[in-house]
């Protein structure tokens, strides 16, 4: 029997400070240089049960006004790439069950910088397996064919440098409410964004009463608008609580930078009156 593989590439993007995916887990999953540090370091982990290798390398990507991404080989109007001012050592892994291992990011070529955000997306890509467990050996060559669908998992995180005095300002506008009884009422709204510099933070809704009383009702974390987009366009389903009345009262939308400090600025703030 003749055994053929087909390979099934999944590249996922996340923005949370921790993410498994294919049994990797990386830790953060988003990497900064702005100031004077010139390396950072990631912490891969192999969460499986089985010893796995993994390539590591720079793609880079654009974000469409929806929020997903693109892979691109040419930068848009505006966009600048910071792989040509950085290196990754090692350049792949090899981890057995339960093993971690450093992954060090350095910025160099400094001089060359100018002034603005460079960002690329660093790709960790799963070297597939194609041993397949427990298969007998055939001792005669047959006319059927079968096929195995082996996932690659790949996973991208942004990596971004930033020089020069940051100017960058934030507004959510056309914000509306689809109100259905019998589902979850569905929030949209469109982010603009202006300067030199991307914006990256959590999004916090919270529906206000007429007398004033303040129940959170939807949270999303590390929502990002990346250079040179000037806008996204955000949809969310709001939660159903007791003492919240889609038809009266306001909903409160807070954009405000990702930090474990809850009392952190807003970087931008609206209101919808609810009717």
């Amino acid at each position: 029997m003749r055994l053929f593989y087909c390979l099934i590439f999944i590249t996922i993007i996340s923005p949370l400070c921790t993410f498994a995916q294919g049994n990797l887990l990386i830790t953060p999953m988003r990497v900064v240089f702005e100031g004077q540090k010139k390396i950072q370091e990631l912490n891969l982990a192999n969460t499986g049960r089985d010893t796995a290798r993994y390539l590591i390398s720079f793609i880079e990507m654009r974000m469409t006004s929806t929020g997903t991404f693109e892979k691109v080989s040419e930068p848009d109007s505006g966009q600048l790439f910071a792989s040509k001012f950085l290196r990754l050592f090692p350049r792949s892994v090899t981890l057995a069950p339960g093993e971690a291992q450093l992954v060090k990011v350095q910025l160099t070529r400094t001089g060359q910088l100018q002034a603005g955000e460079y960002r690329s997306h660093i790709y960790f890509r799963a070297v597939p397996d194609t041993r397949v467990q427990g298969e007998q050996i055939q001792l005669k060559d047959t006319s059927g064919i079968s096929i195995k669908l082996t996932p690659v998992f790949g996973i991208s995180i942004p990596v971004i440098i930033r020089t020069g005095a940051p100017a960058v300002n934030i507004s959510l506008t056309d914000i509306s409410l689809e109100n259905q009884d019998s589902v979850h009422p569905r929030l949209n709204m469109v982010l603009h964004r202006s300067g030199n510099h991307s914006v990256y933070g959590d999004i916090t809704i919270d529906h206000v009463s007429e007398k004033g009383k303040v129940i959170t009702i939807g949270n999303v974390r590390g929502l990002a608008v990346y250079t040179p987009n000037q806008l996204r366009q955000f949809h969310m389903d709001l939660e159903k609580k007791p003492g919240v009345n889609y038809h009266h009262g306001k909903l409160r939308i807070t954009y405000a930078t990702a930090s474990k400090d809850a009392m952190s600025d807003p970087l931008a703030q609206a209101e919808l009156q609810l009717h």
